[in-house]
């Protein structure tokens, strides 16, 4: 960031944990209704950033694994408080509006700055080493190559990504082909090519998943909130958080996150809405728990096309599967990772679970499964906003028993949170009121 503005300095993370504190209680809390539910809202979305700090210096190594194990179990905790209030959400009727303590012009300011200054960071950052995997695995889809690589991303990347990847991993070759040093051996030159390209790719890619779920948002409430300023008010909410600073150039995180965004948005078309949960789903496979919840708000209306949009977009990424594997057993093999179609792991386990007896997982895997089918029955109307609170406690859910980061994978579920914070009163919105009745479909039937 310093080669942009002079003598910039990032800002500690500790210091941004309390700043930005300082700033979501100035801005949103609401103190002349001190027990309002949006107050206890911002306060459990406060308490994440004790937990966070505690992991991020653990893992930069300025602390001991008894402080990340600290973080960790803060992070749980805080977690399942706003899996309660987000099930609780559902009994909610009145819908106060509560708008911000700034002007929408104002909120405006602050969001394209803050995400100027994230995108700065990530361009001048390290990405994360396992979305350098997920750019690598999408170079061997292409060359119809098996590897390490492979074997190692097991239950946290899919075909998705790699599809998604592929894109962008093209295009960043030129870009850097002129870094690429001159002298020496070819082998040095195309190892840095390759390098700075998976950079590239995963900084670029980051990017613009932080771009659509900020954008994402402001729509949801635009178009299904009608109030623009809720749409501010929830980005700018999300680009404050620690969290966001910390990891906004983790692609694991943010294009899940960005998937199930526009798949909200969407949810008055549900063929579109079922591709892009279909899609999400192949990217990394714990959105198949939604499936139960979006299914039952089209039941009424639409439950047709949104299956079709589901399976057809999972039949495409198993057909790219079968073109870009050199054999059957190469084909099967990528075919369980994308569906996770393998018992629970027990060892290697990363997160909270490296503390903990992964047996333990269990259990908390059969309450989620009980979770997931139980939207399919209560509420038994389903609206928008059950749609927007039950995928965030579902997605809340999963980080439990997610065996790779044990309850950090935030972006998940924070924009459709955050949502469901500022959210109107949505009841009205429902699949037989918003969702077109198709050519083989009569108002009388639905």
């Amino acid at each position: 960031m310093s080669e942009l503005l002079f003598h910039y300095e990032r800002v500690n993370p500790n210091s941004w944990a309390y700043l930005s504190s300082l700033l979501t209680i100035a801005l949103f809390f609401k103190f002349n209704r001190i027990f309002c539910m949006r107050n206890l809202d911002l306060l459990l979305v406060v308490l994440l950033a004790p937990g966070l700090i505690c992991i991020e210096q653990a893992l930069r190594g300025q602390a001991d694994s008894s402080v990340e194990r600290i973080g960790y179990l803060w992070l749980l905790a805080v977690n399942g408080m706003l899996l309660v209030r987000m099930l609780y959400d559902a009994s909610m009727v009145r819908r106060p509006l509560l708008e911000p303590n700034m002007t929408g012009g104002g909120l405006s300011f602050l969001g394209i700055s803050l995400m100027a200054f994230l995108a700065a960071n990530v361009m001048t950052g390290k990405p994360d080493p396992s979305d350098l995997i997920a750019v690598q695995r999408a170079e061997h889809l292409s060359q119809r190559e098996a590897s390490e690589v492979e074997h190692n991303t097991l239950s946290t990347h899919g075909p998705g990504f790699t599809l998604l990847l592929m894109l962008p991993h093209v295009s960043t070759r030129a870009l850097v082909a002129d870094e690429a040093p001159v002298d020496g051996d070819r082998a040095e030159a195309a190892a840095f090519d390759d390098t700075q390209r998976n950079v590239l790719t995963a900084q670029l890619m980051a990017i613009f998943c932080q771009v659509m779920i900020i954008l994402g948002m402001l729509m949801i409430a635009k178009d299904h909130f009608g109030n623009l300023q809720l749409g501010l008010a929830a980005a700018t909410l999300y680009l404050l958080l620690p969290y966001t600073a910390l990891w906004t150039g983790n692609v694991t995180h943010a294009l899940p996150a960005a998937l199930l965004v526009w798949t909200a948005y969407f949810y008055r078309r549900p063929a579109i809405a079922g591709s892009l949960l279909g899609l999400a789903c192949g990217a990394i496979y714990y959105p198949f728990a939604l499936l139960p919840l979006w299914t039952a708000f089209y039941w009424r209306r639409g439950v047709g096309r949104f299956t079709t949009g589901v399976l057809l977009t999972l039949g495409v990424l198993v057909a790219t599967l079968i073109f870009t594997s050199t054999d059957a057993a190469m084909f099967f093999d990528r075919l369980k990772q994308m569906f996770g179609l393998r018992l629970p792991a027990m060892d290697e386990l990363s997160g909270v679970w490296a503390f903990w007896n992964g047996w333990y997982r269990v259990p908390i895997l059969l309450g989620f499964i009980g979770l997931s089918f139980s939207f399919a029955l209560w509420p038994a109307q389903k609206n928008l906003a059950t749609l927007l609170s039950g995928t965030a406690a579902l997605m809340l859910g999963v980080q439990f028993w997610h065996a790779h980061s044990g309850g950090l994978a935030l972006a998940w579920y924070l924009p459709l949170l955050l949502l469901t914070v500022f959210r109107p009163n949505l009841e009205d919105h429902v699949a037989g009121t918003v969702v077109a009745p198709s050519r083989w479909e009569t108002p009388a039937a639905a």
